[in-house]
Formats: structure tokens, sequence, C-alpha cells
């Protein structure tokens, strides 16, 4: 009877708000310190029984805080962030432990990593920091910055996630408390030197929100 009425209560479509930490790797990591990520999404769900196989559309908004030593190495007042907007695949694990479950999440989308600072900070010394990278700034063989900085940047790039969660719900309504991880990897090919590796973008979020 339990199963037949799980299988009956059939909710077609699915919402998602959520907010937390997040932490970077790569030069992610190496420029940023402590960062707080927000994240909302609408869905659907393709199978009745135990809403097993779905998806949705999401959007994030990650800070990108530059670190102290950052800040005071050539990029003083320097502010960044990313969005993206993302199109996932949702499974959902048809057991349950009371009223705990489990889901696995991935899924492609594009990443927009805007940075900014004031203008005459960048036009102060042509020598060449790390997180000049980000700026898309050049450098010739004595190091030295080789093309016009400018004070704000946006790279657009395409990219995939991965993730997993737990949920709980609450009472017999269909609202769920979650906790979520995420791994996001942004194509975004930095290269500061001629003959580099080029380098992505990677962020991987922890949420704790409510899915519905």
């Amino acid at each position: 009877m339990a199963t037949v009425a799980a299988q009956s209560t059939f909710n077609r479509y699915t919402f998602n708000v959520g907010a937390g930490p997040g932490i970077g790797k790569g030069d992610v990591a190496d420029f940023v310190g402590n960062s707080l990520q927000f994240n909302a999404g609408a869905g659907i769900n393709f199978t009745r029984f135990h809403h097993m196989f779905g998806a949705d559309a999401e959007y994030m908004h990650y800070s990108l805080g530059f670190k102290s030593s950052i800040l005071n190495n050539g990029l003083a007042d320097a502010k960044a962030h990313m969005q993206s907007l993302s199109l996932d695949g949702i499974v959902n694990v048809p057991r349950h432990l009371g009223r705990f479950g489990a889901y696995g999440i991935f899924g492609i989308g594009f990443y927009d990593r805007h940075v900014s600072m004031p203008l005459h900070n960048l036009y102060q010394s042509t020598t060449y920091y790390p997180a000049y990278v980000w700026w898309d700034v050049k450098v010739n063989s004595l190091g030295e910055v080789v093309d016009q900085p400018i004070s704000s940047h946006t790279k657009l790039a395409a990219g995939d996630n991965y993730g997993g969660g737990l949920t709980y719900r609450l009472g017999d309504s269909r609202v769920k408390l979650y906790l979520e991880y995420r791994h996001h990897k942004a194509y975004t090919h930095d290269i500061a030197n001629l003959g580099a590796s080029p380098v992505k973008t990677v962020v991987v979020p922890f949420t704790l929100g409510l899915r519905w």
C-alpha cells in the first residue's frame, strides 16, 4: 500500500534553492580565499517510480574574493565572481532509509567569470603578477607585461559538473532539506605565457538548501 501511495503522489515539477561555502582548485585555490555561493533551479521528473530520473536547469553565483596576499601584489581593490547556467540530469536512489534519501547529479553548462579593478592600478607598472592570468594579460621573455591591461575582463566558457547529495523529507510534505557536493569545471583555458598549458577554473561548492 505504501508503494502504491508513493507512486500515486507524482510531482512532475521540482524546484530547489540553497547556499553554502565553496573551495577552489588550481588558480582558484591560489588566488581566492573562503568563498560563498548561491544557487537555484527548476526541473522535471521523468519517471513516476520514486521520481528516479529527472533533470533541472540551475543558476549558480559563486563569489571569488581575492586573498589579501593577492590584493597586496598588484591587484589592489580587485573583485571577481563567477556565474553559471547548467542543464543537469538527476538520478534518485530508489531506496530510502526512513526520511532520508540520496541522489546523483551531473550536467553541462556555461560559465561567466568576471574580474574588475580600478583602471589606475593596472597602469602603474609593467610587472606581471600571477593573478593577471584572469585578465588574459600576457608577458614577454623578460617577464614584463606586453599588452595593454584593462580594468575589467569577462570570460565565457563551457564546462561540466558532477556531484551528489543527501535529502531529508520534512514531515508529510514534499519539501526536502538537502546537503549537496558539486564539482564544477569551466574550460576557461587561461594562458599566461606562450607555450604554457591552459588552465581551467574549478570550484567545489557545498550547498544546504530545500528541494520541493
